[in-house]
């Protein structure tokens, strides 16, 4: 840690004020040959095209780059699970400068990241394990403002059965860092556990009728002036549920609770410190029902319409209160902590999960469908620069949300594809499928990075690349100067816009006065152009006043690094799992 300049404290690294060009925005070119099924379309709320679920391959920090200009401000989730830097995934470790190139690729990468975000709702989740998680916490920190960190969630990734024992304390843990953009949305942060047997003789009696009720009492609340209302109730009907025997009348059991899930209660006796429900308490008569209609000032029902039961002088909790039915089963709710344990997301069919092999790196859907959950609603995009298996992707298209997958890796043919065909088939029912009742639809375009737009020729010069063709270098032209690339079906040099009446034209001919003023004739009063051409008449630059004239590639020198395919680590094959870490993959 230093103090720079800013009297701000920083984590400094070898390499992180080394002086570089900007990264090049490159344009992804569609492999129609992976792409899949018929994902949905739309416009963007920043007004700009939705073409559909990416599937991406290629360098992440340059694939980053090139979904800036279209995505920036637009993604609500973004859940990465960078390589750990341990030093089997090094071909050369030396563990300073090897720590410093890892700070290097995820800052580079998270500074873009932070730029793609949702400016009000955008939730970054970043998993990591024990070597990197607290040096990555402090450049989060610097990126995103301290402000903005929510939680260290600790994930228990397996139980200890089936690990390698070695080391001083066995290592059952990650670690997710959450940061927020701006605010946290009003999204699902509830986890779920079976019911248990010790819950169930607690919730063991249920009102089969409510009865009759009768006004028998109404006041005027004093904290805020509206009325309370207490009904004693007649001819009602409450019975107890028998857990006698419940190892062998289990399923009968459990059919009365999913039965009768919102009349089964408990019974509380009120805190002497709460007067207001004393005072109450005190009208009613022994076994009897009573309800009472009010409107809270504080607490979780505050300002609305709301009526508490009573028996027996007990207030009474309902157990659908804070359990619901999940796959014919009642599962309990609570507000979730930053500890994920190993009960709450189970791993015992990871290793199937998708039908790929990825041992060591694969998620389990429950936990990315936890996290998506908690950061977006449906047709949100969810972003990740880190691929791996394709579990994100996989488990956005099942919840029906937006996504952007990128990998650099072989794997986004070998492992992506194959699993997000299934999905879009529905013939993947493994992970969370059956629970969201999946049965496929939607797909993906898959995409590849386009080579670099300048390639030096043989004296050394910067010259376009041959392997450019028109479209792929209009296309080019309009990100390099932020536009849209939409061309029009009607006008030919409307090629992309920067506004409603702000477009761009790119144009390898020479360019003619009289071609200019052709173009001028078809040019509403209010419409700019900008037209970037490789060649053109003198005369052209100072014709019209509308009209901007750029010469390709003379306009792009010294703009941005060309020529680099590869901003990553230095990672080689990780070695052959053994068995025993095979095993704990499907603990």
């Amino acid at each position: 840690m230093i103090q720079n300049k800013q009297n701000k404290l920083e984590l400094t690294w070898i390499g992180k004020y080394d002086e570089r060009k900007p990264l090049e925005p490159r344009i992804l070119i569609e492999n129609k040959d992976y792409s899949y099924g018929e994902p949905e379309t739309g416009i963007l709320p920043n007004g700009k095209p939705w073409n559909g679920n990416m599937l991406i391959h290629g360098d992440s920090l340059l694939a980053l780059k090139a979904l800036e200009n279209e995505y920036a401000g637009q993604i609500k989730c973004i859940y990465i699970d960078p390589p750990f830097n341990t030093g089997q995934a090094f071909e050369y470790y030396d563990d300073f400068q090897e720590h410093s190139i890892w700070l290097n690729l995820m800052y580079k990468r998270l500074e873009s990241l932070y730029k793609l975000l949702d400016e009000r709702f955008g939730m970054l989740w970043i998993h990591l394990d024990e070597e990197e998680v607290h040096y990555c916490k402090i450049i989060l920190d610097e990126i995103f403002g301290r402000r903005n960190f929510v939680t260290h969630i600790t994930y228990e990734r397996s139980a200890v059965a089936g690990l390698g024992q070695g080391g001083y304390l066995v290592n059952t843990t990650e670690h997710i860092l959450l940061y927020k953009k701006c605010s946290l949305p009003d999204t699902h942060n509830y986890s779920y556990t079976q019911l248990e047997l010790k819950t169930m003789k607690r919730y063991n009696r249920y009102i089969v009728s409510y009865g009759n009720k009768t006004l028998v009492n109404e006041f005027i609340s004093k904290s805020n002036g509206s009325p309370v209302r207490l009904y004693k109730h007649s001819d009602y009907k409450i019975e107890s549920i028998s857990l006698k025997d419940y190892e062998a009348n289990q399923s009968k059991i459990n059919k009365i609770y999913i039965d009768n899930l919102s009349d089964i209660f408990r019974g509380n006796r009120v805190q002497k410190e709460n007067v207001f429900q004393n005072d109450i308490i005190a009208i009613m008569e022994n076994n009897s029902l009573y309800s009472v209609e009010y409107i809270p000032s504080r607490g979780k029902y505050e300002n609305k319409e709301t009526t508490l039961y009573y028996y027996n002088k007990e207030l009474l909790s309902f157990l659908a209160d804070t359990a619901e039915i999940v796959d014919n089963k009642i599962v309990k709710s609570q507000k979730m902590t930053s500890l994920w344990t190993h009960g709450e997301i189970p791993k015992a069919d990871i290793a199937h999960e998708g039908n790929v092999y990825f041992p060591r790196g694969k998620k389990p859907e429950q936990l990315l469908k936890r996290v998506i959950e908690m950061s977006t609603n449906e047709n949100d995009i969810v972003l990740d620069s880190f691929l791996g298996s394709g579990t994100t992707a996989a488990v956005a298209q099942k919840m029906g949300r937006r996504y952007i997958g990128i990998e650099l890796g072989n794997h986004a043919y070998t492992h992506c594809v194959p699993r997000l065909k299934m999905v879009t088939d529905g013939t993947d029912q493994g992970g969370i499928s059956k629970a969201q009742n999946w049965k496929g639809g939607s797909g993906f375009k898959f995409y590849e990075l386009a080579p670099s737009l300048l390639k030096e020729d043989k004296f050394g010069n910067l010259v376009i690349n041959k392997e450019y063709n028109a479209d792929m270098l209009a296309a080019a032209m309009a990100k390099q100067e932020g536009y849209t690339y939409q061309p029009s079906q009607e006008t030919y040099w409307k090629q992309g816009f920067g506004s409603e009446t702000d477009y761009i034209y790119t144009t390898t001919q020479f360019l003619t006065v009289e071609l200019l003023a052709a173009i001028h004739e078809t040019m509403a009063e209010d419409e700019s152009l900008l037209i970037c051409c490789t060649s053109f008449q003198r005369e052209c630059k100072s014709a019209f006043s509308n009209i901007s004239i750029k010469k390709i590639p003379q306009m792009l020198l010294g703009r941005c690094e060309f020529g680099k395919d590869d901003y990553s680590l230095n990672i080689i094959e990780v070695p052959e799992v053994e068995c025993e870490e095979e095993i704990d993959e499907e603990e």
